[in-house]
């Protein structure tokens, strides 16, 4: 059977792997050395989380809660050897990343042979500030994280749980999981000015492209919140703030190094100090005064109370406690590091103005193409982009060498003239028209090869071509619909709103406490808890129910303006009005199947597996996103069941013929199980547990269109030639 990878993936993975073998080989004398760093990382951070880390992540975690709320929260080890386990999978995770640096520099030798390392030397002290710098930024991150963003947020996430009648009760595996992902998030965010100053100075992305593309800037930063905090407006917006602030502090820091590499040349250190001596004397004399004014004046006193206010437990120690000074000569000693603080502050700020007036306002470079030759000399015609001269021809450059003969600048019109000659050379050579096709084709053979690498292995020569019609149909489908995107974009997203909105602020609590008046009477409300092992499982289940209300709610769009583009490839036929009575249909058969789900499904299912733990005197503890995803399968997933044969035969009335409907069955399961996987919880069993009935009555639909359709021999649509005088005669439908 055929690799289902195309030949460039499965050459690139080769290169991977003989590139990793070629660095072990490199670095097989040092794994020694590498592996004792690695069990020094590995056992330490072990021991820490042992002896200190646990507690100080529960004391973050209940910062910011009432003391209701810390009462009803819990932290529980679901096995007996979730906590030993995870302390290894962090102590692992933590031993490897401080190891890696040093098994790169050890196998050096081989990724310099494949040009993966610096040709040139780096200088150490470069090296050694970089890193420094990204350090504080990382443990800047890192506090933000742990003294504003966690405790607010588990606050806000138990209460929530709490107040809608579900306990928290978070396992650590989960609870933990959770919290180092966001602490990576955090530091890595707070890299953020180290990574625009860097790729700014080198000119990898100029710094004009980070100043004039903010707006997708803000667009990147949320939809990076999005995908690692809570879905609610309170921790966005906590996610969100400070990380425009960073992107703005990074335009200054890229500016400010960006301005410094273009003018140093005019850069003089003497004239800055005979300049601005009086304002560089005053920032050390101010940096001092404030430092030491704070130590004398109470400033130790108002920044622990102002730590009290907040319930952290950190506090500032007064001046001299640590050194063993007065607190007269310690205050001064700390006022000497405030004045070198407040003279380098004083001496960047005058250093970029003169350096900021030498090179000029930043611009954004423009087209090379553009560029004025003849106002160049000699040297500046050699260094211009080829481009300047690709885009003349014979006439201008020959008119442009005449110019500089007659201004008496015979090496200008030498210059001129070779690099026009290199131009035109260059282009002929290339072929630039063959070049682009010859690029185009070379993409559009890897599309090819790797479309046919999975086209055989969906089955026979008929079978792909089939497979290709029908990607190229919904192509063209989705193009029709695309059109439309901004009204269907705008339902999705006011039913979502709405929808999450009525979860949010206590709907899904009275949706438990009107399932729980018609379980069985032995059931009582105190035998049924149900609980969050996740601190996010509450608003997940929210999110994800409210998504797939949303996409109920624009289906009937989707099909009201597909509906020209299906009848053109001979999908459906008929006018696209039917659709109007098909949503009548469907709302009946769903209302019905809930209506019947609510009464008597659920309460029957859920109340007997209750009931079977409460006599065996067991605690009952279901998660959130397990038991109400099993009510909504129960109740509204019986209305679903209803609607798909219904949907089949109304579908048959259109054109839809049976003998399609039972031979795109491999299809069919494919999009409810992509479906299940999307809107229900994110486990193998209850895909296939949904898929399965759903299938099911798939199959009682094909059944009932082959009694209906005598065997597929007389559709339930109109003939072929009824359906064209139909369209003629309606096409403004």
């Amino acid at each position: 059977m055929a690799s289902a990878l195309d030949e460039d993936t499965q050459a690139s993975l080769a290169a991977g792997r003989e590139t990793v073998g070629a660095m072990l080989r490199a670095a097989q004398k040092d794994l020694q050395k590498v592996f004792v760093l690695f069990l020094v990382g590995f056992i330490g951070t072990f021991y820490l989380l042992r002896l200190y880390v646990w507690d100080f992540l529960k004391s973050v975690t209940e910062a910011q809660m009432s003391a209701a709320t810390q009462q009803g929260y819990e932290i529980i080890a679901q096995t007996p050897f979730d906590v030993i386990l995870l302390q290894a999978k962090i102590g692992m995770a933590a031993g490897i990343i401080l190891a890696l640096p040093l098994f790169l520099y050890f196998s050096r030798d081989a990724l310099r042979e494949r040009g993966a390392w610096p040709a040139s030397p780096v200088s150490r002290l470069k090296i050694v500030g970089v890193a420094l710098v990204s350090g504080v930024l990382f443990f800047g991150g890192l506090v933000y994280g742990y003294l504003v963003f966690f405790p607010f947020m588990f606050a806000f996430l138990a209460g929530n749980a709490i107040s809608v009648g579900f306990q928290p009760t978070y396992s650590i595996v989960l609870w933990a999981e959770f919290m180092f992902l966001l602490t990576l998030s955090f530091g890595f965010a707070a890299q953020l000015p180290l990574g625009v100053t860097a790729l700014s100075y080198t000119e990898v992305v100029p710094y004009e492209t980070f100043r004039d593309k903010w707006r997708h800037a803000i667009v990147g930063i949320v939809a990076f919140g999005a995908l690692f905090t809570p879905p609610d407006p309170f921790t966005q917006i906590m996610w969100a703030t400070p990380m425009l602030v960073l992107y703005g502090v990074s335009l200054y820091c890229a500016k400010v190094a960006v301005t410094a590499k273009r003018g140093r040349a005019a850069f003089d250190a003497r004239a800055l100090v005979r300049d601005h001596w009086n304002t560089l004397a005053g920032g050390s004399f101010v940096g001092f005064l404030a430092v030491y004014g704070f130590y004398t004046r109470g400033g130790v006193a108002a920044t622990n109370s102002l730590l009290a206010g907040v319930s952290s437990s950190y506090v500032l120690y007064p001046a001299g406690t640590t050194l063993g000074l007065d607190p007269a000569t310690a205050a001064a000693v700390y006022g000497v590091g405030g004045a070198v603080v407040g003279l380098a502050v004083a001496a960047g700020y005058h250093a970029y103005r003169d350096l900021a007036s030498a090179v000029g306002p930043l611009q954004q470079p423009g087209d090379p193409a553009e560029i004025d030759v003849g106002e160049l000399d000699a040297d500046g015609v050699r260094a211009a982009p080829p481009e300047a001269f690709a885009a003349m021809d014979e006439d201008e450059a020959v008119a442009l060498a005449g110019a500089a003969v007659d201004a008496d600048d015979r090496t200008k019109a030498r210059a001129i003239l070779d690099r026009f000659d290199g131009a035109e050379a260059t282009a002929a050579d290339a072929g630039d028209d063959d070049a682009a096709d010859g690029a185009v084709a070379a993409v559009e053979d890897r599309t090819r090869r790797a479309a046919g690498t999975f086209a055989d292995e969906y089955g026979d020569e008929g079978d792909r071509e089939e497979f290709q019609g029908l990607l190229e149909d919904a192509s063209f489908v989705l193009d029709s619909v695309t059109s439309k995107s901004f009204r269907i974009v705008a339902v999705f997203a006011a039913v979502l709103s709405v929808t999450f909105g009525w979860l949010y602020t206590g709907g899904i609590g009275d949706v438990f406490e009107s399932f729980q008046r018609r379980l069985p009477a032995e059931v009582t409300i105190d035998s049924l808890n149900v609980v969050a092992l996740h601190p996010m499982e509450a608003l997940i289940f929210q999110v994800k129910f409210s998504m797939l209300v949303a996409v109920v709610a624009v289906l009937p769009m989707l099909g009201w303006y597909a509906w020209p583009a299906l009848r053109e490839k001979d999908v459906v036929r008929g006018r696209r009005r039917v659709i109007f009575g098909w949503v009548g249909a469907l709302l009946v058969g769903l209302f019905a199947g809930f209506a019947v789900g609510s009464l008597y499904v659920s309460p029957a299912i859920i109340g007997w597996l209750v009931t079977d733990a409460v006599r065996a005197n067991m605690v009952i503890a279901y998660r959130i996103s397990d038991f109400f995803w099993l009510i909504v399968l129960t109740t509204i997933g019986i209305g679903v069941l209803v609607d798909i044969p219904v949907l089949m035969v109304l579908l048959n009335t259109v054109g839809v013929s049976y003998q399609r409907m039972r031979r795109r069955w491999r299809e069919v399961t494919v999009g409810l199980m992509a479906a299940a996987a999307l809107f229900t919880p994110a486990d193998v069993l209850t895909m296939i547990l949904v898929t399965i009935p759903l299938m099911a009555v798939y199959g009682v639909g094909l059944l009932a269109l082959f009694v209906l359709t005598l065997g597929g021999r007389r559709n339930l649509s109109a003939p072929r030639a009824e359906r064209d005088d139909e369209s003629d005669a309606g096409t403004g439908a």
